[in-house]
């Protein structure tokens, strides 16, 4: 039944929806569907329909890390629900966890211009949006509002950046800045997670602390929080391999649970896309440009430091062969976005159940079985 109502989903998305979606500005269509799933959401009966593409194997899928139950590997990485406002239709896709945010402390409209470029044929969205936010105490009162029982086994991770201002250009007022969100989120029940953005390329200032030393300063000063919440650190992928490196020893010296490998993709002139992609077009890469890279640097990662992080490995997932293969390499979840807008919303309930078929295919018990194999650790 399941295959039965995936493959209508897609064939339906492939060849009605998204063409007729794909005709329209991105940032409108980004805007509709937060606005519909919000709606949608808040509607009983309606809201469970999307149950339909879902898939659970807890024998093979569910996974308990950092004190948070996990019923599949599968979840929404930050930057398509940046206020936390769809968190029931997440969880009703099929999502095994979701990221909200990137939230700020301060509010901030996003850039001036459009947000978002699609690279149809190269599977990519460029990312310009300025990280609109409408402020800690706002997303946090709507993260209080869902009932509890919505992130049983459905963890709700929360991306903490800098508010995108001059305010908070100098290192000392960044870092207060994070503190400030960080310490609100904390108490906040329905809160599983917290993630530091730390390598958004679209803030005031650039990339403050992407640099071993600067992360170091915004550690301590997490440390000295004495956060209850796990702690992940969202890491830059276009950085040198040895300042990434770096960075990670520097993460593993301090309170930190886990890694998100990772962010928006800045250098255009290495990465071969299939469109044009005028100069005029500001912004960075999501998407399958990023595939290749980020399962690298997941394995590397895990080679330096085997079992210290809970790895979550974002960047091109598109199919479970692609998330397969970062789970192999050593992350131990999976975050997407472009992936479902380019496939369908119906995708993650087939990553989930694609991923059962290899892992018995490879003869093995559960998906933690699978964490590392290719690292040759």
């Amino acid at each position: 039944m399941l295959r039965a109502i995936s493959s209508v989903t897609r064939n339906g998305y492939k060849h009605v929806v998204k063409p007729v979606l794909f005709t329209r500005h991105p940032d409108d269509v980004h805007r509709d569907m937060i606005k519909m799933a919000r709606f949608v959401g808040n509607v009983p009966g309606v809201r469970s329909l999307p149950n339909l593409w879902g898939y659970e194997s807890p024998k093979y899928l569910e996974q308990t890390m950092a004190g948070l139950v996990f019923r599949n590997p599968v979840g929404l990485s930050a930057g398509f629900d940046k206020g936390i406002e769809t968190a029931r239709i997440m969880r009703a896709v099929g999502f095994g966890f979701m990221t909200g945010g990137s939230v700020t402390w301060g509010q901030y409209s996003g850039n001036q211009g459009g947000w978002f470029y699609r690279l149809p044929k190269s599977q990519s969205i460029v990312v310009n949006a300025g990280l609109p936010s409408e402020g800690t105490k706002t997303v946090a009162g709507r993260a209080a509002a869902y009932p509890a029982s919505l992130f049983r086994d459905f963890p709700l991770f929360v991306s903490v950046a800098k508010t995108n201002s001059k305010r908070c250009a100098s290192i000392a007022a960044g870092i207060q800045d994070y503190a400030r969100s960080l310490a609100m989120f904390d108490v906040e029940l329905n809160v599983g997670a917290l993630e530091l953005n730390i390598s958004c390329p679209n803030a005031f200032g650039g990339e403050d602390f992407t640099t071993p030393g600067r992360l170091e300063q915004l550690l301590r000063v997490v440390d000295a929080l004495a956060l209850t919440k796990p702690v992940f650190i969202k890491m830059p992928i276009s950085v040198p391999p040895k300042q990434f490196l770096a960075l990670t020893d520097t993460a593993g010296a301090h309170n930190i649970t886990g890694l998100t490998i990772g962010n928006l993709r800045k250098d255009r002139e290495n990465v071969e896309l299939k469109d044009e992609l005028p100069d005029s077009v500001a912004g960075n890469l999501s998407g399958a440009p990023n595939r290749d890279i980020s399962t690298k640097l997941i394995r590397e990662t895990y080679q330096r430091h085997p079992g210290r992080f809970v790895l979550i490995g974002v960047g091109g997932v598109f199919t479970a062969e692609h998330a397969y293969e970062k789970i192999r390499a050593g992350a131990n979840l999976i975050g997407m976005v472009t992936g479902v807008i380019f496939e369908g919303p119906q995708v993650v309930g087939e990553i989930n159940h694609g991923l059962v078929a290899l892992l018995r295919r490879d003869g093995l018990a559960c998906i933690s079985d699978a964490v590392g194999l290719d690292a040759g650790v």
